[in-house]
């Protein structure tokens, strides 16, 4: 082919194109929903305490696609503050399989050797009274901070946090004096 047709053919396919329609561009891809228990898509930072023992208070932060819960636990008076030598966290995150995420703290060898373990943590209900977690609670461990092969189950346990500070006791008055 001549060098002058090749350009004739190449103008031609390019004059082609230029007069074709452009494309509708495709439709947004839309994801399905996340598999998030009611509630849960919403913003649940703030600060929790827990509804069998307010001594345990939870400060929650959340981007939109991840909460962070540090825990406290109160020792009266004095204010809130991480339980000595440990640090305590739950971390979920909004996925397709939940609100799913992990416990992080430190537990102890069968030796007594503190080590980091995460427990898996879910969310089951979030609602405007607070949250319900689901984690595991307990499991064993060897002495390498690993899951025993041998020993008991991990336990699961369900964890109902309220939101805001505890109620304060009733007060029990002034004992009579004998």
């Amino acid at each position: 082919m001549s060098p002058n047709r090749s350009w004739i053919v190449l103008g031609g396919l390019a004059s082609a194109l230029a007069g074709c329609a452009a494309r509708p561009p495709a439709p947004p891809v839309t994801v399905p929903p996340l598999p998030l228990p009611p509630g849960c898509e919403q913003n649940q930072a703030g600060t929790y305490h827990h509804a069998d023992n307010g001594a345990f208070r939870y400060l929650g932060e959340d981007d939109g696609g991840t909460l962070s819960l540090a825990v406290t636990r109160v020792r009266e008076p004095a204010e809130p503050v991480p339980d000595a030598g440990t640090t305590v966290s739950i971390v979920l995150h909004r996925t397709a399989e939940g609100f799913v995420g992990d416990t992080q703290a430190t537990a102890f060898t069968p030796g007594g050797a503190p080590c980091p373990v995460h427990f898996p943590t879910q969310a089951v209900r979030c609602d405007a009274q607070g949250l319900t977690l689901r984690a595991v609670t307990s499991t064993a461990l060897d002495e390498d901070c690993q899951p025993a092969t041998q020993g008991p189950e991990p336990v699961w346990k369900e964890q109902r946090l309220l939101r805001g500070e505890p109620a304060p006791a009733p007060d029990a008055g002034t004992p009579p004096t004998p």
